[in-house]
């Protein structure tokens, strides 16, 4: 039924402005604003959607993951854009924040709301 569908994720903010500069800005991809909210568009012709919330909670999982072909040199880039990883206990990461004991690495940071995004090496950018 929705298999041909253009579907795309979701994730709220506190602070739509704070928001537009993080994602546009720092981390520069393309943004706009429609009715309040901020529409993502991806290198791969995806798209995301932040909207306003009030009570915003942060998400406590992974809401948006950038595939890079290089895991180290993104790391590298976002930490000069002034970007601070994530740590977490018995995760194995080094110590610029890049997990690669498990998986493919990859590093997490938050946005200006606290919502979890990540960088994750693989080939399949």
């Amino acid at each position: 039924m929705l298999r041909d569908s253009h579907a795309f994720s979701g994730f709220s903010t506190n602070d739509i402005a704070a928001a537009r500069q993080f994602y546009g800005e720092t981390l520069g991809l393309e943004v706009t604003e429609d009715n309040g909210m901020l529409n993502l568009q991806f290198g791969n012709g995806g798209r995301g959607l932040i909207y306003p919330k009030d009570d915003h909670q942060p998400a406590t999982y992974t809401t948006l993951n950038f595939p890079v072909p290089d895991i180290d040199a993104a790391v590298d880039a976002l930490t000069a854009a002034g970007i601070s990883f994530e740590r977490y206990p018995d995760s194995g990461q080094d110590e610029r924040g890049i997990m690669r004991r498990w998986g493919p690495p990859i590093a997490w940071f938050k946005d200006p709301a606290g919502n979890i995004l990540s960088v994750i090496e693989t080939t399949d950018e």
